[in-house]
C-alpha cells in the first residue's frame, strides 16, 4: 500500500502555480534540439554563447558559437551588443554551472538570455549535433 506521508500528497499545488512555474523555466531555458533546429531553419535570433574556456571551446563548440568565458562577462564586454539583443549561453553539460553564472550575470546587464540544457555533451556526444574543431594535436 502506497504511503500517503509524504509531503508530495501532502502539499498540493494548484494548477495555475504550477503552469506559472513551468512558464517561467521555459522563458528561462531551452535545449538542444531546439537550438539546432533554429539553426538549420534560419530562424535563429540570437546569439549562442559558449561560456567555457578558450581552450575547451578551440578543442569543439556547437556550430554558429562565439566563445566568452563566464569570468569576462561584465559591462566592458557586453558594451558591443545592443540591449535587445537574445543570448543562449552554454557550457559542459548538467555538471557544470558555469552557463548559470553566465546567464546570471548576462541578465543582471540587462539583457535576455536562456540556458541550453546539456550543454556541448549532450550537443556533440548525445545529439550528435555538428560542431566546429580546431585540433592542434592528437586528443588523448
Amino acid at each position: 500500500m502506497p504511503n500517503h506521508n509524504n509531503t508530495l500528497f501532502q502539499q498540493i499545488t494548484p494548477a495555475q502555480q504550477v503552469n506559472d512555474f513551468f512558464a517561467v523555466k521555459l522563458a528561462s531555458e531551452t535545449d538542444c534540439s531546439d537550438v539546432y533546429a533554429d539553426i538549420t531553419q534560419g530562424s535563429k535570433n540570437y546569439i549562442l554563447l559558449d561560456v567555457r574556456a578558450k581552450e575547451a571551446f578551440e578543442k569543439s563548440h556547437a556550430i554558429t558559437a562565439v566563445n566568452m568565458p563566464h569570468s569576462e562577462i561584465n559591462t566592458e564586454s557586453f558594451a558591443k551588443y545592443t540591449q535587445d539583443t537574445l543570448f543562449v549561453v552554454y557550457c559542459w553539460g548538467p555538471g557544470c554551472n558555469g552557463a548559470a553564472k553566465a546567464a546570471f550575470k548576462i541578465s543582471a546587464l540587462g539583457y535576455g538570455v536562456k540556458e541550453m540544457l546539456g550543454g556541448i555533451h549532450y550537443w556533440e556526444d548525445f545529439e550528435r549535433y555538428p560542431v566546429n574543431r580546431r585540433v592542434h594535436k592528437a586528443q588523448a
